[in-house]
Parts: C-alpha cells; sequence; structure tokens
C-alpha cells in the first residue's frame, strides 16, 4: 500500500513515516511540496500521486493563535482539506483527516458520540468543522477521524512541556476541570493505517472518534508525566478561570470510540502505556 501523507514534520506525520515498510511506502510531504495555503497545489499533488490512498495529517494546531488569525486557520484547514478531498475523488482515492474534539462545545460529563450535536467554541474548532464538512461535501471515500490531546516524543506537546517545565519548577497549578484522553500519536497513526487499509477493501465512508482511555484531567495527566519520568514536582489543581487564554477549551473533550471498535475492530489506546513508550523514547532522545 502506498499511502500520500501531507504533513511531514508533526507528530502524527513522523509516527506515520516511522511505520513506513516493505508492506506500507510512506510519501511524506513537507511545507515546501504541499503547502497549505495553496489548496490549488495540495490538489495538484494528489491528481498526479501514484499512491493508494491519502492521509491529511498536516493542520493549523496554533489554538490561541486562530482567535487572531481565523483566515489562515480556515485555508488550512478546512479549504485545503476540501480542495484535497475533490481530488482524491476525483481519482477515486480514500481520504483520511484528522479532526479534533474541538468540534464539539464541551457540555456534560459523558463522552460524545459521533453524531452528538457540534458547536466549537473557538475560532480553531471552527475552522476544523468546516474543515469536516469540506470533506464530506467532496463526495468521495473518506474517513474523518476526530481525536483529542495528542502527545508524542516530537514536535510541541503537553508532555514535553511539562518536563521542560520540570528542570526549572518544582510545582505548578494545571487546570483540572477540563476532561479528556491524552492519545498517542503512534497510536493515531497505526489506526490510520489500518482505516486506510479498510477504506481500500470497501468499507463505507464516516466519521469515527479515537482517543485514549481512561479519561482524565490536564492536572492529572501533568501528575503522570512526572511520575513516568521520575521528577519531583507538586502539581495543584485550578480551574480554567485560574489560567485565562485568548481560546477557551471544552470542559468535557472525552470521545465515545465504539463505533471505531464495532466498523474497524479498532480498540481505544491505553495513553499511560503509551506515555510509558513516550518517556522512554524521550530519555533515549528520539525528539
Amino acid at each position: 500500500m502506498k499511502v500520500l501523507v501531507f504533513g511531514k514534520t508533526g507528530q502524527v506525520a513522523r509516527e506515520l513515516q516511522a511505520l513506513s515498510g516493505a508492506e506500507v511506502q510512506i510519501e511524506a510531504l513537507s511545507r515546501t511540496e504541499a503547502d497549505l495555503q495553496n489548496p490549488p497545489q495540495c490538489a495538484e499533488r494528489i491528481l498526479s500521486t501514484d499512491a493508494d490512498v491519502v492521509i491529511n495529517a498536516a493542520a493549523y494546531t496554533a489554538v490561541d493563535q486562530a482567535e487572531t488569525e481565523p483566515d489562515i486557520a480556515e485555508i488550512i484547514n478546512a479549504t485545503a482539506p476540501g480542495a484535497m478531498a475533490k481530488a482524491a475523488a476525483a481519482r477515486a482515492l480514500p481520504f483520511l483527516h484528522i479532526s479534533t474534539d474541538y468540534v464539539f462545545a464541551g457540555a456534560g460529563d459523558t463522552p460524545h458520540e459521533v453524531n452528538d450535536p457540534i458547536g466549537p467554541i473557538n475560532e480553531y474548532g471552527r475552522s476544523k468543522l468546516a474543515g469536516e464538512e469540506a470533506v464530506r461535501d467532496a463526495g468521495g471515500q473518506h474517513v474523518i477521524l476526530r481525536t483529542s490531546w495528542v502527545f508524542s516524543a516530537h514536535g510541541a506537546n503537553f508532555v514535553k512541556s511539562m518536563l521542560r517545565l520540570s528542570e526549572s519548577r518544582d510545582a505548578l497549578s494545571i487546570v483540572a476541570d477540563q476532561h479528556g484522553g491524552p492519545t498517542p500519536a503512534g497510536d493515531i497513526a497505526a489506526t490510520l493505517l489500518t482505516m486506510a487499509r479498510g477504506l481500500l477493501a470497501g468499507k463505507p465512508s464516516g466519521t469515527y472518534h479515537y482517543a485514549g482511555i481512561p479519561s482524565t484531567t490536564w492536572a492529572d495527566f501533568a501528575r503522570a508525566t512526572f511520575q513516568s519520568a521520575n521528577k519531583t514536582v507538586t502539581v495543584t489543581n485550578i480551574p480554567s478561570s485560574g489560567f485565562p487564554t485568548p481560546a477557551k477549551r471544552p470542559l468535557n473533550s472525552r470521545l465515545d470510540c465504539a463505533t471505531l471498535l464495532s466498523d474497524f475492530g479498532i480498540t481505544p489506546p491505553d495513553w499511560q502505556a503509551g506515555l510509558t513508550r513516550v518517556i522512554t523514547q524521550l530519555e533515549q532522545g528520539d525528539t
């Protein structure tokens, strides 16, 4: 299976490239090769590819910055995926697109099901929702995979931020009223390839959720990170109001992954096991 991946240095893109081998050949495109601020260029790469399937692992992910750059976020997260999905549909190529829990408002305290009412509360979430709609409207075979709280040994993420802060701080105040499922990027990559094979075998298009279990809070995720890395840092719980940010965050980012299990046989990942793997990678210098 040949896979064309948009994105090269992001967390999931890096993990996809690590899975390249005899059975799966990954061609990952850098920003200079396919700039998502240039949707026609991205579409052209798909129209000329010899790949069997296309994965969009690139996105505008600066949640706070999107509040002042909504137009750029819209182009990268919605216009470009729409153009890419149309090009893939024209070639009859399955198109897999990563989305986010931020398409939900975050109300309640139970995991969001795929068909629950949507209602993003920040510009990033609105741009990602528009991207979902554009991919569906393209009319081709596709998967939209919503995930949350992505972490890995690569790039910028919560785990690496906590470990960096632990080098100079012995106490931190972390938000404890936002709930979600941390998700290892390596598991997302493996899931995308499994779903790609399923689409090639004729499985239908759809939107799915994939997030780590059990659900936790940012504060408890930080505690688990410090424990796994043998760091002595005291974590104090604070509400979201105690850490104001330009973009509002959903309080409930839990995702129900039942349809992914029933349709593809994929179970949610154990984020604690994933955290152990990531800490080991970081200790070995794999960043």
